[in-house]
């Protein structure tokens, strides 16, 4: 990959999930594979102003893919795991077939006895009619609903995606960290059922958490999911634990949709200014997507920061404006495009108070 590439769209959520996961393996790989704990970030927005729902949930589905992504790519223990999985899914597809076949007969069967039972019925002369002991009658109900039975205990094994709910992982692990106790409770609940959206060496944990209970011995991916300001100091002492406790597993920490600045919580004074220079400024792009009214803009390390304009005409509908080694502001952004479009003209000049609010959107992006 070349540097001075633009960077292209993805097709989905789920493509640019997926490429996000591969920037970042292409960073371990770049520091020799070796577990020397570095640290990027992952900027995926595509709520276009839309403030319906967090950041947090608007991320999730995201979250999840690139999540599980990564840990294929750097875990591979997890290889034969899901093998193992899929081959049960498989088999238990396979035995479904078979049973619904079996079902079939015997329901056809239930039908045919019915049916003779009645011609019998319209026969009767008036004489007693007794049953040969000799004969045997099948039980079609009990046959039936031990089939159905088995029909079910696959129908389970494939909504689980083969899992093994009695399955101990025992090998390295992937943490991710939300910003509170609540979310992350609602994580292990809904993330791991019934079917689990993530591998099983995550482990789920929480910035304002008691973090002494979590032996991050094993850890060797780390995410720090739409961490907030209010949360900064608490990712600090996480960051340096870890760093410090699993130096010969953590290959890299993740900030996922980092909320770091805040007016009201770090303000853009000498705080806010000394955490961006420990914690934000540091922190490379692995992957950036943000979508905008007219257009988008995207970055996969290490190809270039690429504005994106939407475009009938153009290949996929959108056709590439500029490309910048680093990450414009807002009020860049929306320059290249008004430029792009000869509406240089009609841009209002912008006063002291214009110029504070492009700063402080811009910062709050951060």
């Amino acid at each position: 990959m070349n540097s001075g590439q633009p960077t292209e769209l993805p097709d989905s959520l789920e493509d640019g999930a997926q490429i996000a996961a591969q920037a970042c393996a292409n960073l371990i790989e770049r520091q020799g594979g070796a577990s020397q704990g570095g640290r990027c970030r992952i900027d995926f927005d595509t709520s276009v102003g839309d403030e319906t729902y967090t950041l947090l949930k608007q991320s999730t589905e995201f979250m999840q893919i690139f999540v599980k992504s990564l840990c294929y790519l750097q875990m591979p223990e997890l290889q034969q795991l899901k093998q193992e999985e899929m081959m049960r899914v498989v088999s238990a597809k396979t035995a479904l077939v078979e049973l619904e076949a079996e079902l079939e007969k015997l329901v056809q069967a239930k039908i045919i006895m019915a049916s003779k039972n009645k011609d019998n019925d319209n026969d009767y002369d008036g004489t007693t009619q007794q049953q040969d002991p000799s004969v045997e009658i099948p039980d079609l109900d009990l046959e039936m609903h031990q089939l159905q039975d088995q029909m079910d205990e696959q129908e389970v094994i494939v909504q689980r995606g083969g899992v093994d709910p009695d399955y101990q992982y025992v090998g390295p692990k992937a943490r991710i960290y939300f910003p509170d106790e609540g979310s992350a409770a609602l994580a292990r609940r809904d993330w791991m059922t019934p079917a689990p959206l993530v591998p099983p060496c995550v482990e789920f944990s929480s910035c304002g958490g008691v973090q002494s209970v979590n032996d991050v011995s094993k850890d060797r991916l780390i995410f720090f999911f739409c961490p907030r300001a209010s949360e900064s100091e608490s990712v600090e002492k996480i960051l340096q634990r870890t760093e410090m406790e699993a130096v010969d597993t953590l290959q890299l920490s993740v900030f996922v949709n980092p909320l770091l600045v805040d007016m009201g919580v770090t303000g853009f004074g000498m705080a806010g200014r000394l955490l961006r220079e420990r914690l934000i400024d540091p922190l490379p792009h692995a992957y950036y997507l943000r979508t905008l009214p007219w257009g988008a803009l995207t970055r996969v390390w290490p190809r270039a920061f690429s504005v994106w304009q939407e475009d009938e005409t153009a290949d996929g509908g959108y056709r590439l404006i500029r490309t910048l080694e680093r990450l414009p502001s807002n009020p860049e952004v929306e320059d290249i495009y008004d430029i792009e479009n000869g509406n240089t003209q009609e841009k209002k000049s912008g006063g002291m108070l214009d110029q504070f609010g492009d700063f402080v959107n811009g910062m709050m992006r951060l």
